[in-house]
């Protein structure tokens, strides 16, 4: 019986298929939308989230001056010394501590030239930003210490400097020092603001501070935590030290600021994610749209087959047969609609992350609950019509012209 019903019910919707196609479109428009958006939010999500961890998900960054975030006063303070970074070496549970200092400066070698941002580090840079050398090797302590004029460069800087020829014991100018390139960088591709991460020359800190910078300032200190061992915690013990190295009193504001990279992270995914709901949620309203129209296509439908329900309930028909046949058309084409929105939506989305870059993550679950939402938005739409139709007086349906 149920099969006949169902059978009965496409059968009408092929007849009508234009009206049927018309129909679906409402619920195919919304679904793809929440399919679209929802997934280009989750490829947004995991793509930010990458590029912040690519600094090192259990890294802490140490930096003069207040919190800078928005609606923050972000007072400046002393800048910091590489003293800070042998006394936040004494902490138990860190992997590297690594004093920084920073400038833009224009990379020179034979008739080609390249702006990039030249940083002084130590030896403990690449393990606490998780970079590796490519083709080289890395600092040693003596050439840190002594500040020897030798330097390693990101991907983006041999390629533009180099091109496919060896950089390894060429001399690159930069400015009025000159430095032999002991080392190159393995790519790391872009950072969380867009920026090349691979675009960088690496000296001995000392020797930035000497002939490049002309004074002792670090810029940052890069703290990497051990595996197992607590950022937060790890992030008091920085904080306490410094207000005790920087002399400052109880209750007095910090003029220094520790960022958590965990906390970030954490930060942002939760944000993308509330944004990605709010949007899907807006999304989901042409939902209803479609619903409404399913439904008034539905009580036209009954409306044109009044006398071929009142022929039925003649016959011996069941008023919850009437009802299961209109009810399964509705939900028969909301869910059509949903199965095509779900192809639309993916194909859309997939469109968006390839230009934008973009990972494309699939969640089934989404996709499940694409399908459940527009069979109920059938249900829910359909039944009002399908009662409609079930209730009819078969005397006065046969009358109906």
């Amino acid at each position: 019986m149920l099969l006949g019903t169902i059978w009965m019910a496409l059968r009408e919707i092929r007849k009508n298929a234009m009206r049927s196609i018309l129909t679906m479109l409402g619920v195919v428009i919304g679904v793809g939308a929440v399919v679209t958006l929802v997934t280009v939010g989750d490829g947004a999500t995991a793509s930010v989230t990458a590029s912040i961890s690519a600094l090192g998900n259990n890294v802490l960054m140490v930096m003069p001056g207040s919190d800078r975030r928005p609606g923050s006063s972000g007072a400046t303070g002393d800048p910091l010394e590489i003293a800070d970074a042998g006394a936040i070496r004494e902490i138990a549970g860190l992997l590297a501590v690594a004093p920084t200092a920073s400038k833009q400066l224009l990379a020179v070698y034979g008739n080609k030239s390249w702006r990039t941002t030249v940083s002084g580090v130590t030896t403990d840079y690449l393990p606490a930003r998780g970079y590796a050398v490519e083709k080289g090797r890395n600092l040693t302590t003596g050439e840190v210490t002594a500040g020897r004029a030798v330097c390693l460069i990101g991907a983006t800087v041999a390629r533009e400097l180099f091109g496919s020829g060896d950089p390894l014991g060429a001399a690159v100018r930069l400015g009025r020092v000159s430095c032999t390139i002991i080392g190159v960088l393995g790519s790391k591709g872009a950072g969380m603001m867009g920026n090349d991460n691979d675009d960088l020359i690496l000296l001995p800190i000392k020797a930035f501070q000497r002939r490049i910078a002309g004074n002792t300032n670090v810029a940052m200190i890069f703290v990497a935590v051990a595996e197992g061992r607590s950022t937060s915690s790890i992030k008091q013990q920085i904080e306490g030290l410094m207000r005790e190295r920087r002399r400052i009193g109880r209750g007095a504001p910090d003029d220094f600021n520790v960022r958590d990279m965990q906390e970030i992270i954490e930060t942002v995914s939760t944000t993308n994610k509330m944004m990605t709901a709010l949007l899907g949620a807006v999304a989901a309203v042409s939902l209803l749209v479609g619903g409404i129209g399913i439904m008034n296509i539905m009580l036209v439908s009954v409306t044109e087959r009044t006398r071929e329900i009142g022929i039925r309930l003649a016959v011996g028909a069941l008023g919850r047969d009437v009802l299961l046949q209109f009810l399964i058309e509705a939900i028969t084409l909301s869910t059509l609609g949903g199965a095509l929105g779900v192809i639309l939506g993916m194909g859309g989305a997939y469109a968006i992350t390839q230009a934008l870059k973009m990972p494309f993550l699939v969640s089934p679950n989404m996709i499940v609950l694409a399908f459940a939402f527009s069979a109920f938005v059938g249900v829910l739409f359909g039944y009002l019509p399908a009662r409609k139709a079930a209730h009819l007086d078969p005397i006065e349906a046969l009358r109906h012209e």
